[in-house]
């Protein structure tokens, strides 16, 4: 789908996005109608949803798993402690020399966040967030469980779904596995390790909160829409870009943002059992592109939203000439209340769900015209991110 630059709140009356989100908290989106809105007020405290950092660059976080919540223990045996096999211990005793932290500096300044190698031969997943402010001039620095620390390169990377990968000039490192996010449910446990406010190597546990959570985040310009995965496990700045696993270790998210309340002089946000991360299905597209050619896609429907429209749905604004949303044969004032069946409650869940698909793949998106309901298959196309 084609929008400019989406306006960065919802419909009034809440209040607009902030600045930067890896410099200052952006808020939080509003329950409504199943989605996550901007700006909610719980009693004088705002929720914010934060892409925030820790030392002014970082900070999201999140997740479970699909398996049933493991026992955190350790068995004594013959006077020696062991840990017990697929417990939270052993899981993170496995998975932490995959997981790196990264010190990022770029012309706005200066943050610390989290990545997983996913590969022995040096390529990072991260959020966009976290290495995107290096850019060509910065400089990031990428530090390993053992101690060692390498320069990283940024490969590329892709706002709209807050992504990007890192390359280090090393081999024989320690691959983290990929899950698939398809398989989890509600309730499931996960675990969550990175490095919250620089503390490397920090872990976390919890349970998959809900799914299917359309998440805004971001600032200066760029606006990250996640379907996300939600989780209770602690989550705060400087967690961004680290994994969020299922009871086997295996990544099934990447933990993104967070919802909290600001406390101290600071201002800081911190864990209030609400953290966000970008299933990895949706990430491992992203991901490969970027590896292989440096950019990537993101598919669009081909209009133009009305995001002050306050009905159930997403009211069309204007038709991409040329675009496969005319081909298909929407028209302006359309508003679009489903697409395969799911219910669409505003524009930012339509936006959401349209980037958990890939260019060309068929929707079938179902329109109220005057009225009347319409199903309208459209194959989506290609905009470069």
């Amino acid at each position: 789908m084609t929008i400019p630059t989406p306006p960065q709140a919802e419909p009034t009356p809440y209040p607009p996005l902030g600045p930067s989100a890896d410099r200052a908290p952006a808020p939080a989106r509003r329950e409504s109608r199943g989605g996550v809105v901007a700006g909610v007020i719980v009693g004088a405290a705002a929720i914010a949803l934060t892409a925030g950092a820790a030392g002014g660059a970082v900070g999201y976080v999140v997740a479970r798993d699909a398996s049933p919540t493991t026992t955190v223990s350790a068995a004594v045996q013959g006077g020696s402690t062991s840990v017990v096999p697929g417990s939270i211990a052993d899981i993170a005793e496995r998975v932490s020399p995959s997981v790196v932290q990264l010190d990022v500096t770029g012309q706005q300044g200066s943050g610390t966040g989290s990545g997983f190698i996913i590969s022995s031969d040096g390529y990072i997943i991260t959020n966009n967030h976290v290495a995107g402010p290096a850019g060509r001039s910065g400089s990031i620095e990428v530090h390993f469980a053992d101690g060692s620390k390498a320069t990283g390169t940024l490969v590329g990377s892709n706002p709209g779904y807050d992504l990007a990968v890192v390359k280090v000039d090393k081999t024989g490192l320690p691959a983290i596995s990929l899950g698939a996010s398809g398989d989890i449910k509600v309730g499931d446990a996960v675990i969550a390790v990175g490095s919250p406010l620089g503390l490397q190597g920090t872990v976390t546990s919890g349970i998959v909160s809900a799914l299917n959570r359309p998440v805004t985040a971001g600032g200066e310009g760029e606006t990250a829409f996640i379907n996300a995965i939600q989780t209770d496990a602690a989550i705060n700045p400087g967690n961004s870009g680290g994994p969020l696993l299922n009871s086997a270790g295996a990544v099934i998210g990447i933990n993104s943002a967070i919802a909290s309340m600001g406390s101290g002089a600071s201002g800081q946000p911190g864990s209030i059992g609400l953290g966000f991360a970008i299933p990895i299905d949706t990430a491992k597209r992203i991901v490969d592109e970027l590896i292989k050619t440096g950019t990537s896609t993101t598919p669009i429907l081909g209009v133009q939203l009305d995001m002050q429209f306050d009905g159930d749905g997403a009211r069309v604004d204007n038709v991409t000439a040329g675009g496969a949303s005319e081909a298909a044969g929407l028209q302006r004032g359309d508003v679009i209340v489903a697409v395969d069946g799911k219910p669409i409650v505003d524009g930012t869940e339509l936006i959401v769900t349209i980037r958990s698909h890939a260019a060309g793949d068929t929707v079938k998106v179902t329109i109220d015209r005057d009225g009347q309901t319409t199903v309208l298959p459209v194959t989506l196309t290609a905009s470069k991110a």
